[in-house]
């Protein structure tokens, strides 16, 4: 999470370093915002956790572990997708407000990029780590 978060920050810093929304001071990475890492972080579990299971469902089906990545991947994406968008367009509101702003970003800039590493980043590093080594494709 805190990959997103920070260098979102550092960026909404460097790219609006002026007046935001009228007011004059930039964001800073505040108490709220640390408030908002802990909202995020259930709704970032949720989701890896939620693929991970679909992932093991099919396995247990028979379906060959590529493929099981594949459809789990394809069958999570529209409901990752929707949560992550409620999310942002929900949060997108209070960055205007200038206590909870600090949690709006954080939660903004975390979800963007929680969403594709649960996306991307968890199916590839599950796959390497229970994919068939070729030692044990010979036998």
């Amino acid at each position: 999470m805190l990959i997103g978060i920070m260098p979102g920050f550092w960026l909404l810093n460097i790219l609006y370093g002026g007046p935001i929304g009228g007011y004059p001071n930039p964001t800073f990475f505040t108490a709220t915002a640390m408030i908002g890492m802990i909202a995020l972080a259930g709704i970032v579990i949720r989701n890896s956790v939620v693929l991970l299971d679909f992932i093991h469902m099919a396995q247990d089906e028979g379906t060959p572990l590529e493929e099981a990545i594949v459809q789990s991947v394809a069958v999570r994406t529209r409901p990752i997708m929707l949560t992550a968008g409620t999310t942002l367009l929900a949060n997108w509101v209070i960055t205007l407000d200038p206590v909870f702003s600090g949690l709006a970003w954080a939660i903004i800039f975390g979800i963007v990029t929680s969403t594709l590493f649960t996306l991307v980043v968890v199916p590839l590093v599950y796959w390497q780590i229970y994919r068939p080594r070729t030692s044990e494709r010979l036998v």
